[in-house]
């Protein structure tokens, strides 16, 4: 969006404009400037966090021209991490490491002081299989790359490693990782002195009906079959890492994030931590909230997920603790009011609804959720409107 920040705040000191559809003559008014905060999440594979919040704020500015701007993408840790703190701050580091069928892949991390903060998509998520998730790469699919960008991490002198979990083509228990370190133990005595930060939203444990196999694996390509062997495979490596490490945390929670990154973390001494808590925390998003009138956010799909604590309902319940609002810009709504309602979610807006299609609103994503921003802004003056047309 030509001339625009999205790592700031911007508004305007100009004239207010008419609203769509509203005469010019009557447009010499001008309303009060509201500071909204516009947060969202990525929409699946249709726009990145980065892209979305520029579209949203597009929509917004065209009908509210004075309003002030606050564009703070959002991340759980999976797809975009790395590139929504790197609007905020920090250096990016750039290598080739082995992707998730081993093919060289360019990967990048942020370094911030000596905080690495690695994203595990970048080296083995899905949409690195040249032709999609099939059976052959649900079961092939490794994390060798996400061990060789802690690895460099650790080399270039950080003390302390978050890795965003989610987006992951592997379902390997971090069999990869150890790989990248000579072994179980190797991986162990390499990373003892580090601070390791697992983040992620997922709260699915390694193993079991809940676990990585059972619920992810037929989204990487797994048969039922193949889910069973993978889910043996887990197992096997899962009493590796107890052997290595001392510790038992297949039943963890979160375990079972990003194929079983998250419980080889969790084995090699990692925390866990909220994703959207750490980029709340290392974006400033409460002083932020502080300042903002209205919370805008969004994602691919508002559905049961959102309400386990994802990006947009931890935002929402954040936003009500400091008395802000919190209204919702989704590819499609598959939640009621009730639920919405319990999660401190105000309106919800569907792109599905607006485009008329799920392909169109796939294929035209940018200019629909920019034309579905817009109509929110307008949603937002015939609300706060007084009978005088002033704020």
């Amino acid at each position: 969006m030509s001339g625009q920040d999205a790592r700031g705040a911007r508004g305007t000191d100009g004239p207010g404009a008419a609203r769509v559809g509203e005469p010019a003559e009557q447009a010499a008014e001008v309303p009060a400037r509201l500071r909204v905060l516009i947060a969202p999440d990525s929409f699946g594979n249709t726009l990145d966090a980065v892209a979305a919040a520029d579209r949203i704020a597009a929509g917004w500015s065209a009908v509210r021209p004075d309003d002030v701007l606050e564009l703070a993408p959002q991340s759980d840790g999976g797809p975009g991490f790395v590139d929504v703190l790197a609007s905020a701050f920090g250096t990016r580091r750039v290598l080739t490491v082995p992707g998730p069928l081993g093919d060289p892949t360019p990967a990048e991390y942020l370094v911030d002081g000596g905080t690495a903060y690695i994203e595990c998509a970048q080296a083995c998520g899905l949409h690195l299989l040249p032709d999609g998730p099939t059976e052959d790469t649900a079961m092939a699919a490794s994390s060798r790359g996400v061990g060789e960008l802690i690895a460099d991490a650790v080399r270039c002198g950080a003390t302390r490693v978050v890795v965003g979990l989610g987006g992951s083509s592997c379902t390997d228990a971090g069999f990869g990782i150890a790989e990248t370190f000579g072994g179980f133990a190797g991986a162990a005595r390499a990373l003892s002195g580090i601070e390791l930060v697992a983040a992620t939203d997922v709260e699915h444990p390694l193993l079991g009906p809940h676990g990585a196999a059972e619920v992810f694996g037929p989204q990487k390509g797994a048969s039922l079959d193949l889910v069973t062997a993978l889910e043996e495979r887990n197992e096997a490596v899962a009493s590796a890492w107890w052997e290595a490490t001392g510790r038992s945390v297949a039943h963890l929670p979160g375990a079972g994030a990003a194929g079983g990154i998250g419980a080889a973390l969790l084995a090699l001494g990692a925390t866990r931590e909220s994703g959207a808590d750490v980029i709340a925390a290392a974006t400033g998003q409460d002083a932020k909230l502080d300042e903002a009138g209205l919370v805008l956010t969004g994602e691919g799909r508002f559905d049961a997920q959102s309400l386990r604590g994802k990006v947009v309902t931890a935002l929402a319940a954040r936003a009500a603790r400091h008395g802000c609002p919190t209204w919702v810009l989704a590819g499609q709504v598959a939640v009621t009011r009730a639920e919405a309602d319990a999660a401190g979610v105000g309106e919800l807006f569907s792109l599905v609804d607006r485009a008329g299609s799920v392909e169109r609103a796939m294929t035209e994503a940018a200019p629909q959720l920019e034309g579905l921003a817009a109509e929110v802004a307008q949603r937002w003056s015939a609300m706060v409107e007084t009978p005088s047309g002033r704020e």
